[in-house]
């Protein structure tokens, strides 16, 4: 049981680096700003307004899709941290 949990939080808390917050953010505002446009020209030449509000909708749930994951792409540039208690370990060492 322990190891269906571990594998299904590993699912859910996929990691993503600093360059691919970058890259999220600003395919966030792309596809948002690109589908808010192609909904007021759908809505303005076609005039009806629930078919405006259907390609926002929908532009806006492509966005989620796109962005919301953690993709493999998003994690191009991992950064190595370093190990949990190494800031001690040197100030032990130079005290000594």
């Amino acid at each position: 049981m322990a190891d269906i949990l571990d594998q299904a939080r590993d699912v859910v808390e996929a990691q993503i680096d600093f360059e691919g917050q970058r890259l999220a953010e600003l395919l966030a505002t792309v596809l948002l700003v690109l589908s808010g446009a192609l909904s007021f020209l759908v809505g303005y030449f076609l005039q009806d307004i629930k078919l405006t509000l259907f390609a926002g909708l929908g532009g806006t749930a492509l966005t989620f899709l796109v962005v919301t994951p953690a993709w493999p792409f998003y994690n191009k540039n991992p950064v190595n941290w370093l190990p949990a208690g190494y800031a001690a370990e040197v100030a032990a060492s130079k005290s000594i």
